[in-house]
């Protein structure tokens, strides 16, 4: 039963990915059949991530008002009815509206899947969760692509997702019964670093931010989701415009960049047995860092491919491991608090960077994608190497004062 639960809780982190790799391959073929100009993706973009951070923030009083399997059937039908009115949109008006319940809905199932997942079971299925993630954003670019080969519209790759979508709503509506047994058999121990417990009960009346450490872990997500999100909004427009390859190649591209991110993942759940999560952390950014240089270099066109497909790899064990790592860097009494700052300025990340990208990209060229994507890798190292020193330093002082 647990078993069962967890498999339509991946397929639903599947969903989840789908449409987030979609607007950004899809959009070189839509600019011109909209007649929109290019920094327009920007702004869907921008209104799809605005919803996620609302859906978020006020997600918690609604799973605990209706419970997780509700919540996440109530809000896949949201993504699966906005997607089909992208199909169906006869402006970018339209899309701005269909994009409001595709980021409110998209947003509802992260927090309280994640949330879900980190309470009902083992920790290394936190990384393969969002591994599943992973699958979704691959299969996007894919499905679209296939559509172009086929000298089909974007339109009907829409329709393609949200009828998988759909599939998933029959799905999880037979399904909401098993939530609530889960729930009640559910066993589920919390391993913590003792040592780093003890440095951080001195913190435990301090307000949160003020903890210190905090605003650097929320810089290097910020600067994390800022990756992410850019590489997959503005790779295949850097692609079509300047490495000149055709739409639907591009798109594929994009999701081998996707498909780095899910392997890395699947493969850092079996790596969290023997590896810590710092370790994971840093050596995933220097990797991501590696891919981002390769981008920037002006080397022929394939070494692209192969610099997307590194920075996936890089990123892959960052986000999870970075969440995994919270209650062993700031203690377990502030925890909640701080991962759900954490997680609102993920989404700020992907809500703001890629426009601004989008936008001085109009006004200059996208040929500037490259060198934002070094500055941003760069920007993350530097927070997480701050931190790790800071906690390095707290460990430290901790043993000197407990002798």
């Amino acid at each position: 039963m647990t078993t069962i639960l967890l498999i339509i809780i991946y397929l639903a982190f599947i969903s989840l990915g789908l449409p987030d790799s979609l607007l950004g391959a899809a959009w070189p073929v839509m600019q011109p059949d909209l007649g929109a100009p290019l920094e327009t993706a920007g702004f869907l973009f921008m209104t799809v991530a605005g919803g996620t951070i609302i859906s978020s923030l006020i997600s918690g009083k609604a799973l605990k008002r209706f419970g997780t399997g509700k919540v996440t059937f109530v809000s896949v039908l949201m993504t699966a009815c906005a997607l089909l009115g992208f199909h169906f949109a006869p402006s970018v008006g339209w899309l701005v509206v269909c994009a409001i319940p595709l980021g409110l809905g998209a947003g509802a199932v992260d927090a309280g899947l994640n949330d879900y997942v980190a309470t009902h079971y083992k920790a290394h299925h936190m990384s393969w969760l969002h591994c599943f993630w992973g699958v979704g954003a691959t299969l996007g670019p894919i499905i679209m692509a296939q559509f172009f080969v086929a000298g089909n519209s974007w339109r009907n790759g829409y329709f393609a997702i949200s009828g998988i979508q759909f599939a998933l709503v029959i799905i999880l509506l037979f399904t909401l019964p098993l939530w609530n047994k889960v729930n009640k058999n559910s066993n589920i121990v919390l391993n913590e670093n003792q040592e780093n417990e003890s440095v951080n009960e001195g913190a435990k009346d301090v307000t949160p931010l003020r903890i210190k450490g905090v605003k650097l872990a929320l810089a290097a997500f910020l600067f994390y989701c800022a990756v992410e999100a850019t590489v997959g909004l503005w790779g295949s427009s850097f692609l079509v415009n300047v490495k000149g390859v055709n739409a639907a190649m591009a798109a594929k591209w994009v999701s081998l960049y996707y498909a780095g991110i899910t392997i890395g993942r699947l493969i850092t759940g079996f790596v969290t047995f023997k590896m810590t999560n710092r370790t994971l952390i840093r050596t995933g950014q220097i990797i991501a860092l590696t891919g981002a240089i390769i981008l920037f270099l002006p080397l022929p066109t394939i070494f692209s491919l192969v610099g997307f497909i590194i920075v996936g790899l890089g990123l892959a064990p960052i986000f999870p491991c970075m969440l995994h790592e919270t209650p062993t860097r700031f203690g377990k009494k502030h925890s909640q608090t701080i991962m759900g700052y954490q997680m609102a300025v993920a989404y700020t990340g992907t809500t703001f960077m890629p426009p601004l990208l989008g936008f001085i990209a109009s006004y200059s060229t996208i040929g500037i994608f490259p060198i934002s994507i070094v500055l941003f890798v760069a920007a993350m190292v530097l927070s997480s190497e701050k931190l790790n020193s800071l906690l390095k330093q707290k460990v430290l002082l901790g043993n000197t004062s407990l002798k």
